[in-house]
C-alpha cells in the first residue's frame, strides 16, 4: 500500500506566515507593560455581579489597629483591640497597624528591596512561583493559578519568617535583611 507525504511544514517547524502564540502572561507587571495591549485578556476579568455593589463610595475610613494595645497590661483595652481587629477582618478584610514598633526607614528600605524584586526578570522571579501555599518563598498572582479561572490584580512575593527568616538570594539586598538580627537593623536602617 502506498503512502503520501504530508505537504506543508512539518509540525515542529514554526509557521513563517503566522506570528508565535503569545507568551502566557503570569504577572500583571507584565500585563501592564505588554506593549500593543488592546483589551484585558479574559482571565483578569470579573464577571459582573448582579448583586455586588461598589464599596468605594464608603465614608468610613479604613479600621486602624494600634498594636501597642494588643500587647497592652489592660484586659480591657486588649479585649476592645481584638473585637475591632476582629470586626476589621469581618467587615473590610484587612486593615492598617500603628505602634508596631518599626522603624520607618526600615520599612522603606524593604519596599525598595521588594521593588528590586518585582523588577527583576519574570524568569528570576519564576523561580519562587508558588508550587503549594506552605512554600516558605513564594511568588505570584493568584493562589492558584492552575485552579483559578480568575486571576486577581496583584503580583505578590510571600516570604516566611517566622520561625526562620527565608529570603530570595536575588536581588543580594534581600540577604541583608536575613543575617542582621533585628535590634541591630533598627539601628543601621
Amino acid at each position: 500500500m502506498a503512502t503520501t507525504a504530508p505537504t506543508g511544514s512539518p509540525p515542529s517547524q514554526p509557521s513563517l506566515t503566522h506570528p508565535p502564540p503569545p507568551r502566557k502572561l503570569t504577572c500583571v507587571k507584565a500585563l501592564s507593560e505588554s506593549p500593543g495591549l488592546s483589551s484585558i485578556p479574559s482571565i483578569y476579568t470579573f464577571p459582573k455581579q448582579p448583586n455586588h455593589e461598589p464599596v468605594s463610595d464608603t465614608k468610613e475610613p479604613i479600621p486602624t489597629i494600634d498594636f501597642s494595645l494588643l500587647i497592652s497590661s489592660n484586659p480591657d483595652e486588649r479585649s476592645k483591640t481584638i473585637r475591632e481587629l476582629g470586626k476589621a477582618c469581618r467587615d473590610w478584610g484587612f486593615f492598617m497597624v500603628t505602634n508596631h514598633g518599626v522603624p520607618e526607614r526600615m520599612m522603606k528600605a524593604m519596599i525598595e528591596v521588594c521593588r528590586e524584586f518585582f523588577e527583576l526578570t519574570e524568569e528570576e522571579k519564576g523561580e519562587w512561583e508558588g508550587k503549594h501555599v506552605l512554600d516558605p518563598i513564594r511568588y505570584g498572582t493568584s493562589f492558584n493559578p492552575s485552579v483559578d479561572k480568575i486571576l486577581y490584580w496583584r503580583d505578590y512575593v510571600k516570604i516566611f519568617q517566622h520561625p526562620a527568616f527565608h529570603s530570595p538570594s536575588n536581588p543580594p539586598s534581600f540577604r541583608f535583611f536575613l543575617f542582621i538580627p533585628l535590634d541591630r537593623l533598627r539601628s543601621i536602617v
